[in-house]
């Protein structure tokens, strides 16, 4: 089970970092040769990126919708090369996925994939979390105490800033 830290923590980024998100909507939920390829395709993919952490993927979450059938990944990655590295990169896993699913699924409208990109700078985001266990940009970078000089967001924020 995962531990729980009572209290309230924040996150602690001291260098810029990339958040993408990324996610699958089953369009025509009973064209599972169209979907399921898709949805299979992220395990291996999380996998390779946790076993060989100089990619630069630092950590995510998972999360699923059901109605309409939706995926959402939100990653934390060392830099937006890194990200473009793996993606574009034959040696790895997403490149060929990608490409069976242009093949698969191209533009027929039965699987919506989307993905957005924010690249990060120190001093530019704020976290909290409650009575959590290590959660979000916290568990891919550092889990930090709140403390009276980081109780509010301003403070976490301009906190960072220093950093």
């Amino acid at each position: 089970m995962t531990k729980i830290m009572p209290g309230r923590f924040t996150a602690e980024v001291d260098s810029p970092f990339v958040v993408f998100l990324i996610g699958m909507r089953v369009n025509q939920f009973w064209s599972f040769s169209k979907w399921l390829p898709v949805a299979q395709a992220m395990t291996p993919m999380l996998k390779t990126l946790k076993e060989h952490p100089e990619k630069g993927f630092l950590g995510g979450e998972m999360f699923f919708k059901l109605s309409p059938l939706s995926t959402l990944m939100v990653s934390y990655w060392r830099s937006l090369a890194d990200l473009e590295h793996f993606a574009r990169n034959p040696s790895d896993l997403h490149l060929p996925a990608w490409q069976r699913f242009n093949k698969a699924v191209g533009n027929d409208g039965s699987v919506g994939i989307w993905h957005e990109t924010y690249i990060i700078e120190p001093g530019q985001y704020e976290a909290i979390y409650g009575n959590m266990p290590a959660f979000g940009l916290a568990a891919a970078t550092k889990l930090v105490p709140i403390t009276k000089r980081t109780d509010t967001a301003r403070a976490r924020v301009e906190r960072i800033k220093q950093l």
